[in-house]
């Protein structure tokens, strides 16, 4: 079994991780452009954590504006097996009210503008995505979550919309209508990734607000979402923690395949796949390549 490396990624409200030790901001070069912002690399005990602000400190990048594969390849060349992304979120029901943190297992992707794949054009690749989050880090999670007495609900479903402006009441309704549980703007094309990086991979949406649905919400309002935002916050913080803290040395084997994912995935003979293209993987597709 592989030494277990946590990642970290931070959503709207989280620029930094406190709590790690011996840790120093670290940037990652990437052949698919630059991360979002550098690598926050510690330990809690004797667990490599690492920790990416998916807007970067100081909220610069916008939704569509986030270069994902970087992101994603960054983690993978410092080693991460397990991922947890931590981003907020609008509510599409009325019992995940603002403050609940939401460990979802399925995504709809609405997206439009963004790269979702780090194949393509010069060696063809597909993988499964019917499950796209990890069980076992999801246990894990959840544990962390009734430990720290943080409010939760496990399941449910993410629509990733483009942005970054907020939904219409007509795509609000829709949404709902296809029994959608939260929305956001950001897990999608990262889960995607995640699974052609062999990453096991989780989300923890963090409820702000009802989206523009609600009768007695009204539109959504940022201050109002900042002011969630900021509860939600410290919670996160503490979920990491503990999380970290009793995080296994080891890292285990994804029952659903995501740290396989790419044994059968790779179509292109190996005659006609661009070297450039097979150049840019070798973090990526690295442990497939080496045989395939």
């Amino acid at each position: 079994m592989a030494k277990a490396v946590l990642g970290i990624i931070g959503g709207s409200g989280l620029y930094d991780l406190p709590g790690l030790e011996d840790a120093d901001w670290v940037e990652v070069a990437s052949p698919w452009g630059k991360p979002s912002d550098a690598l926050r690399i510690g330990r809690v005990g004797d667990l490599k954590v690492v920790f990416l602000p998916r807007h970067g400190r100081g909220h610069v990048h916008s939704p569509s504006d986030i270069n994902y594969r970087a992101n994603i390849d960054a983690l993978k060349r410092v080693g991460v097996t397990d991922l947890v992304s931590v981003s907020a979120c609008g509510s599409l029901k009325e019992e995940l009210s603002p403050g609940t943190f939401v460990l979802v297992d399925q995504f709809i992707d609405r997206t439009v503008a963004r790269p979702t794949s780090f194949f393509g054009k010069g060696c063809v690749a597909h993988v499964s995505m019917a499950y796209p989050v990890s069980p076992r880090l999801v246990d894990r999670i959840e544990q962390a979550a009734r430990d720290e007495r943080i409010r939760y609900s496990r399941g449910g479903t993410y629509l990733a919309m483009e942005g970054p402006q907020f939904s219409t009441l007509a795509e609000s309704h829709l949404y709902r209508a296809w029994n959608c549980d939260v929305i956001g703007m950001t897990n999608v094309p990262e889960a995607k990734l995640a699974r052609e990086a062999e990453i096991s991979y989780a989300t923890v949406a963090m409820v702000t607000d009802y989206d523009s649905w609600h009768p007695e919400h009204g539109e959504v309002d940022i201050q109002s979402i900042l002011a969630v935002l900021r509860e939600n916050t410290a919670h996160a913080a503490a979920l990491v923690g503990r999380l970290a803290r009793d995080f296994p040395a080891e890292h285990e084997d994804c029952p659903i395949g995501s740290d396989t994912a790419l044994d059968f995935a790779l179509i292109t003979a190996v005659d006609k796949r661009d070297p450039e293209l097979m150049a840019k993987l070798d973090a990526v597709a690295g442990r497939v390549l080496k045989t395939h």
